[in-house]
């Protein structure tokens, strides 16, 4: 990171993977919460799945249509501004009278959350070159623990003080990231000189300029859908007749899924020595290993537990890969690239949860855990094809290529 003091430098990190942690669990805090929303809005439970569907969905288009103007504009000015707009729909959310107003807010906490995503270049542009892969390892960290603490988060205030003092107190939290972004966080001007048309343009191009991002969103997409069927049924499956869960109770899970959120880290070092080709097949394998013994002992809490532990562990550690490849490939078009990365990556979510809960309302836990296995099976071939054409055509950074 550039930096006036070591002190300074850590605590603009610290900011950036919080403010990363914050914006994006305002995605997630509605997941515990849906057995409760759907006796409280008297709504089923295919309708109250579709909040997550919804969000994901907003995050995408907010994603692909105002990511990218972090290369045009003042990076700081952005951030706040989306802050601003993700305090007001937490606000209509809380106050929401019936589950058709709570999809539109969930729509809108969709898109402007998409903050978090603005953290993450600003991060990579700050960090040294032989720095970057461990930055935007610690603030990935806080981007997985923002997603999955989120839940833990939901279900205890909603035990206490109702769901909606969830959505209340997450917009306090969000008001104060806004502070400290305006205190720690440089100003930082976009490098492109471009029309917002010509901008949109340009990110269409390039996955046609880069191949690998668009292996690597296809790759990452395929461990996303996984990731978000997994937590959109996990609720349901906690709080049916195997476990009986309550809802602060299916919150507590989210901490064990946060313990890969220590994997990134490790992951952005392995990165820098090793070259990020290095960990991708690692972390498939991890998260399938993960789904064939939750396949195997689909009652035994223990093994849903590990499995949240090993396979979100997976999944970052993936994600911490593909974005050291992806943002080596044009530091003048991070955003974008960005951009495309994430919003493939949410349109798998938004696939993932709407196909998981399909699935488990049709055949239960199996019907889950085989769509997640599959899921993985196809993110390796993919990852292979991509190791290849790294081997054998020419990148424009060199260390993309080293493999195992």
């Amino acid at each position: 990171m550039t930096r006036p003091t070591t002190d300074r430098s850590r605590q603009l990190l610290l900011t950036l993977a919080f403010g990363t942690a914050a914006s994006v669990a305002t995605l997630y805090l509605c997941q515990p919460l849906l057995p409760l929303l759907s006796q409280e809005l008297h709504a089923t439970p295919k309708t109250v799945g579709l909040l997550v569907t919804v969000t994901q969905l907003g995050y995408a288009l907010g994603i692909f249509f105002l990511v990218p103007l972090g290369d045009v504009l003042n990076k700081r000015k952005l951030i706040a501004a989306k802050l601003a707009a993700l305090f007001l729909s937490l606000a209509a959310a809380g106050l929401a009278p019936s589950i058709t107003a709570l999809l539109a807010a969930h729509a809108a906490i969709g898109i402007f959350s998409t903050a978090a995503q603005d953290f993450v270049p600003l991060a990579a542009d700050l960090a040294a070159p032989e720095k970057r892969g461990r930055v935007i390892g610690t603030v990935m960290s806080g981007l997985l623990l923002g997603i999955l603490v989120s839940r833990t988060f939901s279900g205890l205030i909603a035990d206490h003080f109702g769901w909606r003092a969830v959505f209340f107190t997450a917009g306090a939290l969000i008001a104060g990231v806004a502070g400290l972004v305006a205190v720690l966080v440089p100003s930082r001007e976009g490098k492109a000189q471009t029309s917002y048309l010509a901008l949109m343009r340009s990110t269409l191009r390039l996955p046609v300029t880069y191949p690998l991002l668009g292996l690597a969103s296809l790759t990452q997409g395929m461990l996303g859908l996984v990731f978000s069927a997994f937590w959109t049924v996990l609720s349901f499956h906690l709080a049916g007749d195997a476990f009986r869960l309550s809802t602060s109770q299916i919150g507590y899970f989210g901490l064990a899924g946060a313990a890969g959120a220590f994997a990134a880290p490790l992951a952005g070092k392995l990165a820098d020595r090793r070259g990020p080709f290095f960990n991708i097949p690692i972390a498939i394998a991890i998260t399938f290993s993960a789904f064939v013994w939750m396949t195997l002992l689909p009652t035994a809490l223990l093994s849903i537990i590990a499995g949240a532990v090993f396979f979100d562990m997976g999944v970052q550690m993936s994600a911490v890969s593909h974005q050291s490849i992806i943002y080596s490939l044009d530091p003048g078009a991070r955003s974008r690239i960005n951009a495309i990365f994430v919003s493939v990556l949410f349109v798998f979510f938004a696939i993932g949860s709407a196909t998981g809960n399909a699935l488990f309302v049709r055949f239960g836990w199996p019907g889950l855990t085989s769509l997640c296995l599959v899921s993985c099976a196809i993110a390796y071939g993919v990852h292979r094809l991509a190791a290849f054409r790294a081997r054998t055509t020419a990148q424009p950074r060199p260390a993309l290529v080293r493999t195992t």
